[in-house]
Order: structure tokens, then C-alpha cells, then sequence
């Protein structure tokens, strides 16, 4: 299957402007020795969960460069919206971010798989396709298409509904619904298929929408929904588990191509140093969400998850052939 061609947008080409001098802020010796500040965009903020994982990768960079390279962290979307913030690293306006797949299967095609709901049992069975040639492979697609290198394949977890409207037990409860997606066709697909009334809208924009009612749901991590403070425009919460979202850690791929093999190497064992902190910060801050949500006047459902699992199986049926049926059936059944 062929990827998409690239193509920068506006947004893009004012983000360059606007934050050129992040990306060529640090200076690259001779040798290949990268020396200075990194810029780190995050979507989530201080004491995020994608920021505990940041923050060991960068903690552990400066150790192993002897203080030669630290790193900055901007939050909440602070340099852009997560699409931005790929195209950021693209054109080499933005050194390293942390953002959701669902934005850079608008560069490649492939990555659209991990929309597709239910392809993953629980988190040691994501892990390990992540972990595995398929995350290699995607790693690979990326910095071709796109010249984006991923360095680690940190984690949102799995995603769950909010709303506004009513409490969802079955996917008849989603009628009518308004409901933010990423900006992923598979995404509408699904809500679509389960009945919701389904609009892709840029994560910037999702809180505000929520407030003035211009959108009634979205769906994230539970870490996500506790740091975003949903529960004070969402009334209802359904653990629906419906996807399993990877956020990895990326970064120029320029920047990555200008080091010396010897600083490659300390990037990528920063990186693999701050991969199982990072996943294990999501894992506990998952489990403390619920509890959170509820005292915060959140009212939790458990759905019937083979109910919603039957209503998207035409997803399967309309992407297996684009996004490729062996990697999907691999992914699926793959050994964990």
C-alpha cells in the first residue's frame, strides 16, 4: 500500500516561522556533537504522565552528555495542536514531542491501525506488538514519509467515553450524540458505527467545544480526562476500552540525522531508559482515575463491551484492506 503524499499546511508554515528558533536554536559541532537546549512539546501538562516519561528521557540525556544537552518542556499544546507538532518536527521547527497516533495517520496511512477498536486485549499485549517488528516497521514508515524518528513508543492508554448527555451503558445509548474525534477517518467510522454523531475536531479546541456545547462527548485516557479536567464539562463517564492509544516519543528526524552515531546512540538509550518509567506512570495514574473522576461528580458506567465490539465490526471490514489485513490479523493475535 502506498503512504500518502505530504503536504504542509498553512498552519504549518506559520508554525515554522513562528518557532524557527526552537529548532535551530542548538548548535551542531563538527564532530557531530549535539550541544544546548532541546524543545520538547507535550500535550498534556506538568505532571502528565507523558510528562513523567519526558522527563526521565531528558533527565537521563543530560546525565549521559555530561550536561551538555538539557531540555525544555512545553505543555498543553503550548507550540500546537498534536498534527502541528508533527508537521513542527517535519520541517524542523520543533526538536522532540510526545502526541497521539491518530494525527500522523494523516502521513502515513499505516498508523491509522491503531484506531481500529479492540485490536488490543490489555496493555501487555499492546506492549508487546509495540515492542515487536510491527513497531519497527512503523518506526521505519515514519522516518521515510515523513522524516519524523520515533524513539520510544510511550502509551495513552486505553481510551474510554465522556459525555454530557446521558449515562452509556449499550451503543443505542450514543444515539444522537455529538462526539469529538481525532482527526482520523477510522475514528469516525467507528463512533458512526456505534451510533454517535461523529466530528473531528483539532485537541486545542476540545474544552471549549465541550463548555459551550458545541460538541456533547470525546473519548481519551482516564490520565487524560483527570489532567484535562473533563469532569468539569462531562457529567458522564463510560469505560467503553474501546482503543488502545500509543503516544511515542518523536523527534525531528533532520535533528536526529545531524548527530554523530555515539550521540544517537545516548538519544536512543535515554529513550529506552524512560520507556517502562513512563508506561508504569500511566498504568498507576490509570488506576487512580476512576476514583478521581467519581469524586469529582462523574457518574461511571461499565458498558457491555461485546455489545460494542459486534457494532464496529464493519470498521474491519471497510480498513482491512487498506491498512493491511496480515499486519491487522498480526496485531491481533499476536503472541503476548
Amino acid at each position: 500500500m502506498r503512504t500518502r503524499s505530504l503536504a504542509l499546511t498553512v498552519t504549518a508554515v506559520a508554525a515554522a516561522l513562528g518557532l524557527s528558533a526552537c529548532g535551530d536554536s542548538v548548535p551542531i559541532g563538527d564532530d557531530g556533537q549535539f550541544e544546548g537546549n532541546i524543545t520538547f512539546s507535550l500535550a498534556l501538562g506538568d505532571g502528565s504522565h507523558h510528562h513523567v516519561g519526558a522527563k526521565a528521557f531528558g533527565d537521563k540525556l543530560t546525565e549521559l552528555s555530561d550536561g551538555r544537552i538539557t531540555v525544555s518542556y512545553y505543555y498543553d499544546n503550548a507550540l500546537g495542536g498534536e498534527r502541528e507538532v508533527v508537521e513542527g518536527m517535519l520541517i524542523d521547527s520543533i526538536d522532540m514531542g510526545i502526541t497521539s497516533t491518530g494525527p500522523i495517520g494523516g502521513f502515513v496511512d499505516e498508523f491509522f491501525v491503531f484506531d481500529l477498536p479492540y485490536l488490543f486485549e490489555n496493555h501487555e499485549h499492546a506492549h508487546a506488538v509495540l515492542d515487536s517488528e510491527i513497531g519497527d516497521e512503523l518506526t521505519d514508515l515514519l522516518k521515510e514519509t515523513a522524516n519524523v524518528q520515533i524513539l520510544a513508543w510511550m502509551e495513552n492508554g486505553f481510551r474510554h467515553q465522556t459525555n454530557s448527555v446521558r449515562p452509556i451503558n449499550t451503543p443505542e445509548d450514543l444515539e444522537g450524540i455529538d462526539h469529538r474525534t481525532q482527526e482520523s477517518q477510522v475514528q469516525i467510522d467507528t463512533w458512526s458505527a456505534l451510533g454517535a454523531n461523529a466530528t473531528p475536531m483539532a485537541w486545542p479546541e476540545v474544552y471549549t467545544a465541550l463548555q459551550q456545547g458545541v460538541m456533547d462527548s470525546q473519548e481519551n485516557p482516564l490520565p487524560t480526562i483527570v489532567d484535562v479536567r473533563f469532569f468539569e464539562v462531562q457529567d458522564y463517564l463510560a469505560l467503553t476500552q474501546h482503543v488502545y492509544s500509543p503516544a511515542p516519543m518523536m523527534m525531528s528526524g533532520k535533528l536526529w540525522d545531524s548527530l554523530s552515531e555515539e550521540d544517537q546512540a545516548m538519544f536512543q538509550e535515554a529513550a529506552d531508559y524512560a520507556l517502562p518509567i513512563q508506561r508504569e506512570a500511566s498504568y498507576e495514574q490509570e488506576q487512580e482515575a476512576v476514583a478521581t473522576l467519581e469524586s469529582e461528580g462523574m457518574e461511571v458506567t461499565e458498558p457491555d463491551l461485546d455489545l460494542f465490539r459486534e457494532a464496529v465490526e464493519p470498521v474491519y471490514e471497510k480498513w482491512a484492506p487498506q491498512l493491511g489485513e496480515d499486519r491487522i490479523e498480526a496485531a491481533r493475535n499476536f503472541d503476548h
